[in-house]
């Protein structure tokens, strides 16, 4: 099974998400790809010369997003309401699910219901064109790094849920070098433009700092 295959869940598996096309989104793109043709993942994530943030976190988030949409799009057959009835990351950690509008305070639900609701949320965030703009030239809300900030705390989380819950699994698979490289492109990111607090990260701390030590 691939990790780029289609998870069995189709509601929590759906199709990527492109880059804002009206901004620089394809430029950007293009520059990812050849940053991350050489294996040189912390020039992958540096910001281009001469671009703007907000561009290079709009194109970073999606993509994030997809990378972590098709990983556990894997694991949906294997993390079930049964075998993961709360959302957790280890003994010590469980997450509970707020968006702040539909469901206000934060309630107990399984980990495919968990990630179903955050795929949702982040999905109705990138397709929200005040958040992010689709039209050349529009400007991005003075909340803009707020709004990716949690996104990005969200998508760790699942990180978090697969090493803890499903790393076997993803190893039976012989996938764990695929995983391992996205989690170790998805956190020089997150350092490199400080998009998660250090007490959000606890639960693969040891693993974190393997990634980032060597830089």
């Amino acid at each position: 099974m691939s990790l780029f295959g289609l998870g069995r869940n189709q509601k929590t598996f759906r199709p990527k998400k492109s880059a804002p096309s009206g901004s620089k989104g394809a430029q950007l793109r293009k520059h990812i790809d050849a940053t991350l043709g050489s294996g040189n993942l912390r020039e992958a994530v540096r910001l281009p010369p001469g671009e703007d943030i907000n561009e290079w976190l709009a194109v970073n988030t999606v993509d994030f997003f997809n990378q972590v949409n098709m990983l556990y799009g894997t694991l949906t057959e294997f993390c079930t309401p049964e075998s993961c009835p709360t959302m957790t990351a280890g003994p010590k950690y469980e997450y509970r699910w707020a968006d702040g509008v539909q469901i206000k305070k934060p309630i107990e639900v399984s980990a495919p219901k968990y990630v179903e609701y955050l795929m949702d949320w982040i999905e109705g965030q990138l397709d929200d064109e005040s958040i992010f703009p689709q039209k050349l030239g529009t400007p991005f809300p003075p909340n803009f790094k707020e709004v990716v900030n949690t996104i990005f705390k969200r998508l760790f989380r699942v990180y978090a849920h697969t090493y803890h819950s499903h790393f076997q699994k993803i190893v039976s698979l012989k996938e764990e070098a695929h995983l391992n490289t996205c989690f170790k492109h998805f956190i020089l990111f997150t350092n490199e433009f400080g998009l998660i607090d250090k007490k959000e990260l606890a639960p693969l701390q040891e693993l974190i700092e393997s990634i980032i030590v060597p830089y």
